[in-house]
């Protein structure tokens, strides 16, 4: 490229990016050939994408960042190829969201710059993976056909969200795209803060499992608040989905006791709709209710699903019975009746916003933040105990805490693969689900990293697991967050746990306790050790399985974090 196209392009006034389409993705499963995607002729199935409920000009929520899928005919130009183009873009948050796929093979990055209205600037870097080898892992959503020419294969075509810090709250004015042509630019948006609202529960969609099916019933499930507001706000997310699912009605309620309400419950509406359908791998949040929600507290929140639901996305380690209906809408019931069939795991929904207070605190880990082992129904999981501690004093705010905990999670490597129905339910990597399960949470201001003991028993290494987590705090302070680490704790006694996994496991608490990677170090391993024997849990903390603390020792780890750290 000459100078002088350049400085035409830098001067050139930005236009909606719509207008700058340049590239068909797009075709219809008749007519194959009236899209070139790639350059080879391949192209997306029309057909897929709205079986996925990816329709032309539909609103797409992912990540909290609402996208519109092009409005564009099969056939007609619905993405462009990035090559330093300048977009016009209103608004502040605090992250630019693209949906984008790269058609070279293997991830495209490219570096752009963001323009603010008061004529500042800031650069960003853009990773867009491939649409037909990249990780399905932290793909938005995945077809199942690729259209050729010469007729439809039977592969997985992906298209990805990805999310870039931008200075919060400084309205934008433009953003120019990378120069890097086979990367593919379909839609691009400011994802907005979370002003006004506080995450008070939340839970990481650990798989995507075979349920029931589910034909007419109604879901209550029991989740537990930290903070309280006087507005609460729902979250469903149809992660790792292919289909789209309905809801047909919601409600909250306070918990009397099971599935019985303290009172009438109260519906929630979804855009002034009594219902919704969330697309694959996206999300809805429903609208603002004036409701009291108290901290530290049961919800029932009730939701019916008219339609047949074979498969859903789970939280499978709940430590909470909730309840399945018998046939029927009964979102709305204020008794247990209808409530026959007790679940244990938490399906589709994600989380519950509370109007007002301080935001957040995250909590990323395994099955110990999960609360394995600890007593059913009675709110013992750590988080729930530094919640509650957060609620009794006044020298820091009454931080929301948010349980991003899922049992059998590692750093490094997936359990789930990220597509399909699976038994696994150990979820994709940290790594992989940290923008989804961190950076996208409701007004997170701080992040405690607490994971790898499962890294090490599966054969990865000390600096295989350091490196993980350096990159998540170094990921997450980008975003401005504040970021602790806890040290992992001892599991001497538990098959697979041998001298060779505890050696790895004293190198990362190590470097845990000696770098200054992070804002500050939660040493949790020397709250529940042994002290006669460190490479052990001490007996009073053990569940008995040699892993997992028990009530005690969750409770021991809470209430030695220093709160002034949050």
């Amino acid at each position: 490229m000459t100078s002088a196209q350049a400085t035409v392009e830098e001067t050139s006034a930005p236009v909606p990016l719509e207008q700058l389409f340049d590239n068909t993705a797009v075709s219809d499963d008749t007519s194959p050939a009236e899209a070139d995607f790639d350059g080879s002729g391949t192209s997306l199935s029309a057909q897929d994408l709205n079986a996925a409920g990816w329709t032309p000009g539909r609103a797409l929520t992912v990540q909290s960042a609402t996208l519109t899928w092009p409005d564009r005919a099969p056939g007609e130009p619905d993405n462009v190829r990035a090559d330093g183009q300048r977009v016009w873009l209103y608004g502040t948050g605090d992250a630019l969201a693209f949906l984008v796929a790269s058609t070279a093979g293997d991830e495209v990055t490219g570096s752009g710059t963001v323009s603010y209205a008061d004529g500042s600037q800031s650069t960003y870097v853009l990773g867009a993976p491939d649409w037909r080898r990249g990780p399905l892992a932290t793909k938005a959503v995945a077809l199942p056909h690729v259209n050729t020419p010469g007729g439809q294969l039977a592969e997985k075509a992906r298209l990805y969200v990805v999310t870039v810090p931008i200075v919060p709250g400084r309205p934008l004015a433009s953003v120019q795209l990378p120069r890097a042509t086979d990367l593919h630019v379909f839609a691009l948006s400011v994802r907005t803060a979370a002003s006004g609202w506080t995450g008070s529960w939340a839970t990481a969609t650990s798989g995507y499992q075979a349920v029931g099916p589910w034909t007419d019933r109604t879901l209550r499930l029991v989740v537990h608040t930290s903070a309280g507001g006087p507005m609460v706000r729902l979250r469903f997310d149809n992660t790792f989905a292919a289909v789209p699912v309905r809801i047909g009605s919601a409600t909250v309620a306070v918990q009397r006791a099971g599935a019985t309400a303290g009172g009438t419950p109260v519906p929630v509406t979804f855009g002034r709709a009594a219902g919704v359908e969330v697309p694959a791998g996206a999300q809805v949040y429903s609208d603002p209710l004036a409701f009291d929600v108290p901290a530290d507290a049961n919800l029932l929140v009730s939701f019916h699903l008219p339609g047949t639901v074979p498969a859903a996305p789970v939280h499978r380690l709940a430590q909470q019975r909730s309840y399945l209906s018998e046939p029927g809408d009964h979102a709305a019931d204020g008794s247990a009746a209808a409530y026959t069939t007790v679940l244990t795991n938490w399906p589709l929904l994600t989380g519950v916003d509370v109007g007002g207070g301080p935001g957040s605190v995250v909590v990323l880990g395994d099955s110990i933040t999960d609360g394995d082992r600890s007593t059913v129904d009675a709110n013992r999981r750590w988080p729930d105990v530094l919640a509650a501690r957060l609620l009794s004093q006044n020298v820091v705010p009454h931080y929301g805490v948010l349980n991003q905990g899922i049992g059998g999670n590692r750093v490094v490597t997936d359990r789930y693969p990220g597509d399909g129905v699976s038994r696994d339910t150990g979820g994709v990597s940290a790594l992989n689900r940290l923008d989804r399960d961190v950076h996208a949470q409701t007004s997170v201001r701080t992040l405690i990293a607490f994971e790898g003991v499962n890294d090490l028993l599966s054969g990865s290494t000390a600096d295989e697991v350091t490196a993980g987590l350096q990159e998540i705090a170094d990921r997450a302070h980008a975003r401005g967050l504040r970021v602790l680490a806890g040290t992992l704790l001892p599991c001497g006694g538990q098959a697979g746990c041998t001298a060779a996994v505890e050696a790895e496991r004293t190198a990362v608490n190590a470097w845990l306790r000696d770098t200054d990677v992070f804002d500050g170090v939660l040493d949790l391993d020397a709250v529940v050790r042994d002290p006669q024997q460190p490479t052990r849990l001490a007996p009073a903390y053990d569940s008995g399985d040699h892993l997992h603390p028990n009530d005690a020792g969750l409770a021991a780890l809470a209430h030695s974090v220093d709160l002034t750290l949050l």
